[in-house]
């Protein structure tokens, strides 16, 4: 099992802080985002080396700064989303994985229940994720990734999902099992064939999908997802608003 982080896109919301570097690398609380997220998922047992980095735009910024990881490219990045980009690593998937944003922060005790869970795909869940809503102007709660489940099973995952039905908020970290990584690369295949440069979900092209937009795809179509739970051990740092809240955010977690 490898760690895949999903590094590709710039973060044109965060204006001039991505002019020379991409989002991954934006510091948020005195280091970038990216060494967060190693932390995070060294609590897991996961080394740099083991690290797939799926890299886009400034690559050769992180590769300088990062020899240590094995790369993959997304040529197309300024052109798809998170979920085209994940698949760029495919190659890496079959033995299971943990994939993760690369625009967030998080506890890395939520990375080893992850890995510890029985089930084959399994997402990380922030129980207290409205907080951080209270004083974000530029990013509301209708573009949580919210979802809803019974007891850990997750039965609906998607941006629509009213905030008062919402279990909680996905953070953008799951764990897939080899079954689980078989599964979900099936399942993309079998929607590439039919929705290729058509919309697939919630007026979203197939290219511009997000990861949360196929997960659903394969809810609705059977599958079966769990969930491990952090309660406020997670942000998104998505604009300079978020850049300034973020201090506050990491302190007064629960």
């Amino acid at each position: 099992m490898r760690p895949v982080i999903i590094g590709a896109g710039r973060g044109s919301r965060l204006g001039p802080e991505t002019r020379d570097i991409p989002k991954t690398l934006v510091a948020v609380m005195g280091r970038p985002m990216l060494e967060w997220i190693l932390e995070a998922l060294a609590s897991a047992g996961f080394q740099r080396h083991d690290v797939v980095f799926v890299c886009g735009y400034a690559e050769d910024v992180v590769r300088q700064r990062y020899p240590e990881f094995t790369y993959v490219r997304n040529t197309d990045w300024q052109n798809n989303n998170i979920l085209l980009s994940l698949l760029c690593a495919r190659e890496h998937l079959a033995d299971g994985f943990v994939s993760t944003y690369a625009d967030i922060v998080y506890d890395g005790d939520i990375v080893k229940r992850l890995v510890e869970a029985p089930e084959d795909i399994v997402l990380g869940c922030d129980t207290h994720w409205r907080r951080r809503y209270v004083s974000r102007s530029e990013h509301p709660e209708t573009d949580a990734e919210k979802l809803i489940a019974d007891g850990r099973q997750v039965l609906e995952l998607s941006r629509h999902v009213a905030s008062e039905r919402a279990s909680g908020e996905f953070i953008g970290v799951m764990k897939a099992t080899p079954a689980g990584a078989r599964e979900l690369v099936s399942a993309f295949d079998r929607a590439a064939a039919e929705y290729r440069g058509r919309e697939f979900r919630e007026g979203r092209s197939f290219e511009k999908a997000y990861l949360i937009d196929l997960l659903e795809h394969m809810l609705r179509a059977g599958s079966r997802m769990h969930r491990e739970d952090t309660p406020g051990g997670y942000m998104e740092i998505d604009t300079q608003e978020d850049l300034a809240l973020a201090e506050g955010w990491w302190r007064e977690r629960p």
